[in-house]
């Protein structure tokens, strides 16, 4: 059952996502904070970071927000390059893994280290390096990280300094981040230049531990304000009711089956999410609802699967469908609470290979679906033409826009 727990500090009631007047500093003064381990969790199954850090790393997780910031800063030191108004910001910075080291990498200009965190940084250096910005007065705060970290910052910034991320967590559901890194580079650069203004998001984050036990528990911790352009920034996660989309998902998970009884040898990968699990139910099998499970021959042979045991399973079956649906608003079929669909498992699958499932109201409230696996490459083959085949019903289909 999904829950959604208003915090204490925090208004019960979604912030607009309407663009406000301009009141950003004249100020070019930008602070910028890396979260070195955001996203590590998640190829390893763990779906997110806290408190899971060293188990991440036994299971050979890797850190994803490094390369995540690297690719938003090579495109920013473009965008700025190229803007008519050549904006030229100072930069604010934590020392060496938390922005100190991508900024030099990329040569977007003077920077001045205000907090110097261990070899092994916690939430409190991210805290601190936000105080510093604060009361430095910087114009905006560029952060790399997902929910938890947009959570730490915008505890201490509010809603007097706006707040842009670099997507690189496992679950980023809050309104504060831009739809890529290279988009979030935009943003940036169209904030700086004056040619887009701010607007109200909220800030979500999940209880990660329930999460993991297959409970989506979001709680609405902050206002904020962010750069906004419809195209760029996402929205804030919205769920859909369930009781409403019941018949409808019902006969999706018809359509499926006999998709899949047609080819009883191609291995089926079930995606996260409430529609998937409608799939699953149609098929007769239990799923994991914030997991990847996978069926043959309708049967279950493997649940909760991470990047190594799919790989593993896609070498003995490489027919192979992936049963996935977008989060709600924001759009993302890849790259939003399904990490352990890493790339080179995606490409394998193909383009051919993806069976989207939606309910038409989740698409009404939905611009058009969108695509971040990680790798620039992929997600253009991906993209395709621009348009996805979506099952939206008993042998409905409907094209819908995809970036």
């Amino acid at each position: 059952m999904t829950a959604i727990k208003p915090a204490p500090a925090a208004r019960a009631q979604p912030v607009p996502m309407a663009c406000a007047q301009d009141e950003r500093k004249q100020s070019a003064l930008v602070g910028f904070v890396l979260n070195p381990i955001a996203g590590m969790g998640g190829r390893v199954g763990l779906k997110g970071t806290d408190g899971v850090v060293e188990e991440a790393r036994a299971r050979g997780a890797r850190p994803v927000s490094p390369e995540r910031a690297a690719r938003c800063l090579a495109a920013l030191a473009q965008a700025l390059a190229a803007s008519p108004a050549k904006p030229t910001p100072r930069w604010l910075v934590a020392g060496g893994a938390m922005g100190a080291d991508a900024l030099r990498a990329h040569r977007l200009g003077p920077f001045e280290v205000v907090h110097q965190p261990p070899p092994e940084p916690t939430r409190e250096d991210t805290l601190q390096t936000v105080r510093r910005f604060v009361e430095r007065s910087v114009a905006l705060v560029l952060f790399c990280g997902g929910d938890g970290t947009a959570r730490d910052v915008c505890s201490i910034t509010g809603t007097a300094v706006p707040i842009i991320g670099i997507p690189a967590g496992v679950k980023m559901y809050s309104g504060v981040f831009g739809v890529s890194p290279t988009r979030t580079a935009a943003l940036v650069a169209e904030y700086l230049a004056g040619s887009i203004g701010l607007a109200d998001a909220e800030v979500l984050d999940l209880d990660e531990d329930a999460y993991r036990a297959g409970r989506w528990e979001a709680r609405l911790f902050h206002a904020a304000r962010t750069p906004f352009e419809p195209s760029l920034t996402q929205r804030a996660k919205v769920m859909s009711d369930a009781r409403s989309d019941a018949e409808v998902t019902a006969a999706i998970a018809a359509d499926v089956r006999e998709t899949v009884q047609a080819a009883p040898d191609t291995l089926l990968l079930l995606g996260a999410g409430t529609t998937v699990r409608a799939v699953a139910e149609g098929l007769g099998v239990e799923h994991t609802l914030l997991g990847v499970d996978a069926v043959l021959a309708g049967r279950v042979v493997g649940r909760d699967l991470d990047a190594d045991r799919l790989a593993a399973l896609l070498e003995r079956h490489p027919r192979c469908l992936l049963v996935l649906s977008p989060i709600g608003a924001q759009g993302f079929v890849l790259g939003r609470g399904n990490a352990q669909l890493a790339p080179e498992i995606v490409a394998r699958i193909g383009r051919g290979g993806l069976v989207v499932v939606a309910t038409p109201a989740k698409l009404a409230r939905t611009r058009c679906l969108r695509i971040d696996t990680g790798d620039p490459a992929l997600d253009a083959a991906l993209v395709g033409d621009g348009f996805l085949e979506v099952r939206v019903g008993y042998h409905r289909r409907r094209m819908v826009r995809v970036e």
